[in-house]
C-alpha cells in the first residue's frame, strides 16, 4: 500500500505536526531535508528524531510509544560492582565521542549493516562540537570496552545508540549516564522506541503525548558547559 510523507524543504527546519505520523510504520512523520545542527536540534525539541538505512533518503519518526529511563531506575547491582573491581573499570564524559559513535556505528552480529550511516556521524559529531551530543565512555586501563551516545535538550538525554565490548558494559554506561543526569537535578533518559534489552534494564514505555509533556518540563531548563566538560565519574567508581 503506498503511503504518502510530507517532504521537508532544505531551507526550512519546522516539521509536520506529530499527530500526522504514520501509525504503520508506527511514527513515520516526514522525509528529506537534511542533518544539519539546525534542524536536528528542531527535532529533538519536538519529540523527532532520524533513522533511516543506506539507500533511503532521511527518515524522521515520532513514535506512538516511547521508552525512558525514569530517575532513579538504573543502579549498580552486584554483577556489576564486581565487574567494575575485576576489571579495573572507568567511566568519562566525552573523552572519546568520535571512538564511541565508531563503535555504536560498527555491523552487530546477525546484522549485514548499519543504521549510524557516515552521514550522520558527521552530524552528530557537529552536534557534539556544538556542546548538544555528548558520549559516556567506559574503560577497562586504556581500552574503550563500552559506551554510549546522544543528544541533550535541556536536562533531557535522549539516547541514540550504544555499544559493548565486554559484557554488561553498555548496563554500565547507562548507569553513570543517569548517575550524571542526577547530578544535575534530572535523571531522564529517552531511549526512543522500546526492545528487549531496555526492559530488561527497568526502561517504562511511555505515550507520545506523556513523552512531549516530559520534553517540555526538563527541556525547557539547561545545564551549563562545564558540567559536560571531558572528566571521570568516579563517584560511580566509588560506589562499587
Amino acid at each position: 500500500m503506498a503511503i504518502y510523507l510530507p517532504e521537508l524543504s532544505a531551507h526550512d527546519v519546522s516539521f509536520p505536526k506529530l499527530d500526522r505520523a504514520l501509525t504503520e510504520p508506527d511514527g513515520l512523520l516526514a522525509m528529506g531535508g537534511d542533518l544539519s545542527p539546525q534542524r536536528l536540534i528542531s527535532a529533538y525539541s519536538q519529540a523527532i528524531f532520524p533513522w533511516f538505512s543506506e539507500g533511503d533518503p532521511i527518515l524522521w519518526w515520532s513514535p506512538s510509544v516511547r521508552a525512558v529511563f525514569a530517575p532513579d531506575t538504573l543502579q549498580l547491582n552486584r554483577t556489576l560492582k564486581k565487574q567494575i573491581n575485576r576489571y579495573q573499570l572507568r567511566c568519562s564524559i566525552n573523552f572519546a565521542f568520535n571512538d564511541v559513535i565508531k563503535c555504536c556505528a560498527a555491523p552487530r552480529a546477525k546484522q549485514p549493516g548499519t543504521w549510524i550511516l557516515p552521514e550522520m556521524q558527521h552530524a552528530y559529531r557537529q552536534l557534539h562540537n556544538l556542546g548538544y551530543a555528548h558520549s559516556i565512555e567506559v574503560w577497562q586501563q586504556d581500552k574503550l570496552v563500552g559506551g554510549l551516545y546522544g543528544v541533550l535538550i535541556g536536562k533531557l538525554f535522549c539516547g541514540e545508540s550504544m555499544f559493548h565490548l565486554v559484557p554488561n558494559m553498555a548496563k554500565l554506561a547507562l548507569v553513570a549516564l543517569q548517575h550524571q543526569l542526577q547530578q544535575l537535578g534530572a535523571g531522564w533518559i529517552d531511549c526512543q522506541m522500546p526492545n528487549p534489552f531496555l526492559q530488561q534494564q527497568g526502561a517504562q514505555a511511555i505515550s507520545r503525548n506523556d513523552y512531549v509533556r516530559l520534553l517540555y518540563q526538563y527541556g525547557q531548563t539547561t545545564t551549563t558547559a562545564d558540567d559536560w566538560q571531558p572528566q571521570y565519574l568516579e563517584l560511580v567508581a566509588n560506589n562499587a
